[in-house]
């Protein structure tokens, strides 16, 4: 799948980026137990879960567009050390921070820093020979690396440290980039028109509310993950079943990679959309106590999760094989998972969090609206011109 964006990077040049973005993501495996800490500790209230959340994934999503604009491509390496300095200093500073607005603040100042991480990762991604299949193998690796980092708290405490150890450890782990800084590409070229991001028509725009609904669902459960875990009487660690969700995101992730050129790209995303809302109506409508049907549940849930994303990027490249609408990909993505946490905590009153698993369901239906959508501006384009210009083929 060679586009008109393609750069061969060599090998470590593509290890560093992607390890680079590993660290920026970590977040997302580890939200559970930093919301959980900040929860147990008072630090935020059960309607500043949303916020945080939201704060933060949002900056990262935001912050990866506005880095793409503004920042300069020949420059990833300064950018990779003054963000991981950065962005360890912000960790440490969460520590000591009190109230819903003040935790808000300071996680949404380490989403940015981390949004300028994610953008170098990015930008070589999408503008490698095989965007789609690199996609796949990024998200299993730092899928691999959440996870190790969420068994590494389940297992291990460090007395010492107290609840603050989920913190610290991710500020040691944001130290990473500074080590393989010198490996980053030194330059990517520059800003030109061919590969500036935009949204060129009405089937670009859904292309890209796919993912933004997909990981919406995901979201709004994942940033409620442990109230939800509690309220239906799980005798599991939340640490554990949260490692466990992130290690069949790694076999997701690992089997998307295999198969995202084989598969039918619409196809794959209505499946998986019909997975998550079956999961939503399941786990709303299960039994307290039903341990081995809600971990099952969050098996699956996991493999999903990963299994869908890489298909987010085929189908920007097969809409629009000029990169414009891969490069908004993945700010989709992050947006949309903390637009979930946003939407549930608007609905959330008090400890009630029974009604979360419906929000998923809710959300997943509407990706299929979006995939319809799809659907019918590629077909709409097909009757028009007679054949797709400038447009790949989508099915």
């Amino acid at each position: 799948m060679n586009t008109s964006v393609s750069v061969h990077f060599k090998p470590s040049e593509t290890v560093a980026a992607l390890t680079v973005g590993c660290v920026a993501l970590l977040v997302l495996g580890l939200q559970p137990a930093l919301l959980g800490s900040l929860l147990d500790q008072q630090r935020i209230s059960m309607e500043g879960v949303g916020l945080v959340a939201m704060g933060e994934i949002f900056a990262l999503g935001i912050g990866t567009i506005l880095a793409e604009k503004w920042l300069p491509l020949n420059r990833l390496r300064t950018v990779a050390v003054v963000a991981s300095l950065v962005l360890v200093s912000i960790n440490l500073l969460t520590l000591t921070a009190h109230g819903d607005l003040i935790c808000v603040a300071w996680r949404v100042a380490a989403g940015l820093a981390e949004a300028c991480l994610f953008w170098i990762a990015t930008m070589v991604i999408v503008r490698s020979p095989q965007p789609d299949r690199l996609a796949g193998i990024f998200l299993t690796v730092q899928t691999c690396v959440q996870a190790l980092a969420a068994l590494a708290l389940a297992k291990i405490s460090i007395a010492s440290l107290g609840w603050g150890e989920a913190f610290v450890l991710l500020a040691v782990l944001c130290v990473l980039p500074l080590l393989v800084a010198r490996r980053l590409p030194a330059r990517l070229g520059a800003h030109t028109e061919e590969i500036q991001p935009s949204v060129v028509s009405w089937t670009g725009f859904f292309a890209l509310l796919v993912p933004f609904l997909h990981m919406s669902a995901v979201g709004a459960l994942w940033a409620y993950f442990e109230p939800v875990v509690n309220a239906a009487g799980i005798g599991i660690s939340i640490d554990a079943l949260a490692a466990l969700v992130l290690a069949m995101q790694i076999v997701g992730g690992g089997a998307a990679a295999v198969i995202v050129r084989r598969w039918r790209v619409l196809q794959a995303l209505v499946v998986s959309a019909l997975a998550f809302a079956a999961i939503g109506i399941a786990m709303h409508r299960l039994a307290p106590h039903s341990s081995l049907v809600f971990v099952v549940l969050c098996v699956v849930f996991g493999f999903v999760w990963l299994f869908q994303m890489p298909f987010h990027i085929r189908l920007a490249f097969d809409i629009d094989p000029r990169g414009r609408i891969a490069m908004l990909v993945p700010p989709a993505q992050l947006v949309g998972t903390g637009f979930g946490p946003l939407v549930t905590s608007l609905s959330v009153h008090g400890n009630d969090v029974h009604h979360v698993p419906l929000l998923v369901a809710g959300f997943s239906a509407c990706v299929l609206v979006a995939v319809m959508g799809v659907k019918l501006g590629v077909l709409s384009r097909q009757r028009s011109r007679g054949a797709l210009s400038g447009e790949g083929d989508v099915k």
